[in-house]
């Protein structure tokens, strides 16, 4: 499965020079968020690369969909902002994808400090059945709050579903799933985050991965508050490491925005979830998903 994964760009921004906001030490908190059309337009609007790159900033690692650009420095212009508290992110970001003339492109945003990512896992899904409009990017990630030997390490597939084929587009998503579990003999942990345009009423699919389970239930993840389309999708045991924490950051509670405003940054909240930054070894007793969100401030 590895050897078929199309290889991406790996880049490495400069650093700022002020002080970041501390993490927590003992969680490392993944996060999906689909910025809608993020392109010159956006990156254009100050306030409005202001309040992305504060959301970026909350979470260690960040699965961005909706890249929509011509030009090739959109994200690295993007990094100049999110660093400039003195922030160490970096990124890696896949090709353009799409069966239109309107291409997208995946981005994973991780924080250095804390996170780093293994070039050689970096890959697109092949799809040859052309069941999936924007085959999901994958990339392997490890922890580096612990040491080497006890961090946890994980496989992320970063995913946005075409609204109009989702029950088919679930369908393939569980086979890439199921897929990447075989990847390589050393690595369970599988992460599924992004984009689904479905919510868990839908994932029917998605039982057929012995153990699945999703982070975001019970609540809408739309700016509009009125859909459920973003989530983290797993399975337990083997991801044992999630602390059943996890939450919706909305825009305009976050940082006051009224909705008009909120809509100029994304018509999507970003989501996340927490899990330990030591690896749990073996099979653990499945433990339920959080009924409850968590709130981020």
């Amino acid at each position: 499965m590895v050897a078929a994964l199309w290889c991406l760009a790996l880049v490495w921004p400069a650093a700022a020079s002020a002080q970041p906001a501390a993490k927590p030490w003992d969680a490392i908190l993944i996060a999906s968020f689909n910025i809608q059309v993020f392109g010159e337009s956006k990156l254009a609007k100050q306030n409005v690369v202001e309040v992305l790159a504060r959301v970026v900033r909350k979470f260690d690692i960040v699965a961005i969909q909706e890249v929509r650009a011509k030009s090739d420095d959109i994200i690295p212009r993007f990094m100049q902002a999110v660093n400039a508290d003195g922030s160490r992110y970096h990124y890696v970001i896949g090709p353009r994808e799409g069966r239109t003339s309107s291409k997208e492109q995946y981005v994973f945003i991780y924080d250095t400090t804390r996170i780093t990512v293994d070039p050689a896992s970096l890959g697109r899904i092949p799809d040859p059945s052309d069941r999936l409009h924007r085959p999901p990017m994958v990339a392997r990630f490890r922890t580096l709050v612990t040491p080497a030997e006890a961090a946890f390490s994980f496989w992320l597939v970063n995913t946005h579903t075409d609204p109009d084929e989702v029950p088919q587009e679930l369908a393939g998503l569980t086979d890439v799933f199921l897929a990447m579990q075989r990847a390589r003999p050393d690595e369970d942990d599988v992460i599924m985050l992004g984009d689904l345009n479905a919510g868990p009423p839908e994932f029917g699919s998605f039982q057929r991965i012995p153990g699945v389970g999703w982070a975001v239930g019970g609540t809408t993840t739309n700016t509009r508050r009125t859909k459920t389309y973003d989530n983290l999708v797993f399975a337990r045991p083997q991801t044992a490491e999630y602390l059943s924490a996890w939450g919706v950051l909305d825009l305009q509670n976050a940082f006051g925005l009224p909705l008009d405003r909120a809509l100029e940054v994304s018509d999507h909240n970003p989501v996340w979830a927490a899990f330990s930054p030591v690896e749990i070894r073996g099979q653990q007793p499945a433990m339920p998903m959080a009924a409850q969100p968590t709130t981020m401030r």
